[in-house]
């Protein structure tokens, strides 16, 4: 499939408008901070975003940061001046036509951002071994509606975690199925260069993770996609998809379920753009100054992390509670009462 997206993204799509779906456009309200950096990227780059959500996590400040699939590089330009003079970004992607317009543009931007701090380089995303890359020297991997592209989705995994420092964060938008999609679908050149032909089931994406050792993935937004376009609608049948955006962070002590330690955490507030709350993930909205409970997990995210300075932590792992509550996962066994305390189906 590789000469297939090759083709569409630098031969048949033009710009944004030459799409028949909104998988590969973001539909999320763009935040207040962030317009402005994206007023700082040239018109013509903006005209070639083929992304399918915001992939701007906080904390970039000094980091150094890797964009897989960079395409045109509107994100790496954007990630850019968070990343700031003393971080770096790096931009990969395999369509030779793309990056060679990101290069056209990246001098200009440089002049606008008043430093250089941007690299490109041309290369397959599943074959992050065979570019320039030291192993263990990114805070933070992101990617835009890219991973579903891939025909190896494995060796994706399996290179981002080698890339990643211990404590990084793999932070990324992609496109997701309801079910196991049929090789009708898989096969079908259009659907697959929409990033509809190459999405994961949603649990087979949970289990490769974590098989490569991204244990717990944390869901922090999603959305439907709508497919208007009666040709594809027929075409993908019964199947829905979802554009998602997950965070895995790279920590050896993660464990498979929420345990409860006891612990909790509290938020100082001063994490820029978000001093009155931090929202991890869909189910941990943090608020400033508030005593907030958390499993063993959540605590590591934060307190191992480039999060750590911005919460105070209380508590250990000296006494296990056993499942933490409203984790998604319980005791499977009986009550007193007879009943099963916890069922999935």
């Amino acid at each position: 499939m590789h000469q297939t997206v090759k083709d569409y993204y630098g031969k048949i799509l033009n710009n944004s408008g030459d799409l028949k779906t909104n998988a590969c456009c973001d539909a999320t309200q763009v935040p207040m901070w962030l317009k402005p950096l994206l007023a700082n990227i040239h018109d013509d780059v903006q005209s070639r975003y083929y992304g399918c959500g915001l992939i701007c996590p906080p904390l970039l400040e000094g980091r150094r940061v890797l964009d897989l699939g960079c395409g045109s590089g509107r994100d790496v330009f954007a990630l850019a001046q968070l990343a700031g003079r003393r971080g770096e970004v790096v931009g990969v992607d395999m369509t030779e036509e793309q990056l060679a317009f990101a290069e056209q543009h990246r001098e200009h931007h440089s002049r606008v951002f008043g430093f250089k701090n941007v690299s490109f380089h041309l290369g397959y995303i599943e074959n992050l071994e065979d570019l320039p890359l030291e192993p263990g020297s990114f805070d933070v991997i992101v990617s835009n509606c890219v991973v579903n592209l891939s025909p190896d989705k494995n060796a994706v995994m399996k290179g981002v975690h080698r890339l990643l420092k211990e404590g990084g964060e793999f932070y990324f938008s992609d496109v997701y199925a309801d079910r196991r999609i049929p090789e009708s679908v898989a096969n079908d050149p259009v659907l697959y260069g929409e990033c509809l032909g190459g999405a994961l089931y949603w649990n087979d994406f949970v289990r490769l993770a974590t098989r490569q050792g991204f244990i717990d993935p944390r869901l922090v937004d999603d959305r439907p996609l709508v497919v208007t376009e009666p040709v594809l609608l027929k075409k993908l049948g019964a199947v829905k998809f979802h554009s998602a955006t997950y965070r895995l962070f790279k920590l050896r002590e993660l464990e498979s379920a929420c345990e409860d330690y006891g612990q909790a955490v509290v938020y100082r507030g001063t994490i820029p753009e978000h001093q009155g709350r931090f929202v991890l993930d869909r189910h941990h909205n943090i608020e400033t100054g508030k005593v907030f409970p958390v499993c063993g997990n959540t605590w590591r995210m934060l307190h191992e992390t480039r999060f750590a300075s911005h919460f105070d932590f209380i508590g250990n792992f000296n006494t296990h509670y056993g499942i933490f509550p409203g984790c998604g996962g319980g005791i499977p066994f009986k009550s007193e009462e007879g009943k099963a305390l916890k069922s999935c189906c």
